[in-house]
């Protein structure tokens, strides 16, 4: 049985109209994206059991692919995401607790975590180093963080040329998203014992994010 409990009141975040039109949109294109996604995610997600932590959960894509009766908590303070996630976690049979917070600052003690996912999520935090030494620090030793995320082009490349062109009103209209991340080398940097990184390239009508990675750090 799925059951939704908020460790803390939620508390609003975000600007309203583009909260509320994001939900709508990235619930539009769930399945458009899963068609696109969905073997790599089911590689990252499909040995993942315990208690885990999903950063930037949104309206809950991932939880297609975990284990019924997995807890799941759910580190995302946009509200207007809330009733799908919850919605989406009992049609899946996951046992969701809420964490209306931002992922730079974790409401879960130390080494509590068996796994913490982020999925097309640490383009739009605001302080990735600080969001991955929450991660480290909420994770049990040997615990693994599976990412999987959208990152800056090549230099000089086209796909890089677009992204630098559609930067101000993407990251405006996505509520901070940035296409010109190196995240892999910010998950490098980020001390844990062992990281697997590798190259993705999806095949999308949305340019800007179609350079990925994926992969495991080890805790």
């Amino acid at each position: 049985m799925t059951t939704l409990t908020t460790p803390r009141a939620a508390r609003t975040s975000g600007n309203p109209v583009r909260g509320r039109f994001n939900s709508w949109f990235l619930d539009l294109l769930d399945e458009y994206v899963e068609r696109r996604l969905g073997d790599v995610r089911r590689e990252l997600l499909g040995g993942l059991g315990g208690e885990v932590a999903e950063i930037g959960a949104g309206n809950g894509p991932t939880f297609r692919h975990l284990r019924p009766g997995t807890v799941v908590h759910a580190i995302e303070p946009n509200p207007w995401f809330h009733r799908r996630l919850a919605a989406e976690a009992r049609r899946r049979g996951i046992e969701l607790v809420l964490h209306p917070v931002s992922a730079e600052r974790i409401d879960l003690p130390d080494g509590s975590l068996d796994a913490v996912i982020s999925s097309l999520v640490l383009c739009t935090v605001a302080d990735p180093a600080a969001v991955l030494a929450e991660v480290r620090r909420v994770l049990r030793p040997g615990g693994r963080l599976v990412f999987l995320e959208h990152v800056a082009a090549r230099p000089g490349s086209v796909v890089r040329l677009v992204q630098q062109a559609t930067a101000r009103p993407w990251r405006w209209v996505f509520e901070g998203c940035r296409t010109d991340r190196d995240t892999g080398r910010a998950v490098r940097a980020a001390g844990f014992a062992s990281v697997e990184v590798r190259d993705i390239r999806m095949a999308t009508v949305f340019v800007p994010i179609r350079p990925q990675i994926a992969g495991t750090a080890i805790r």
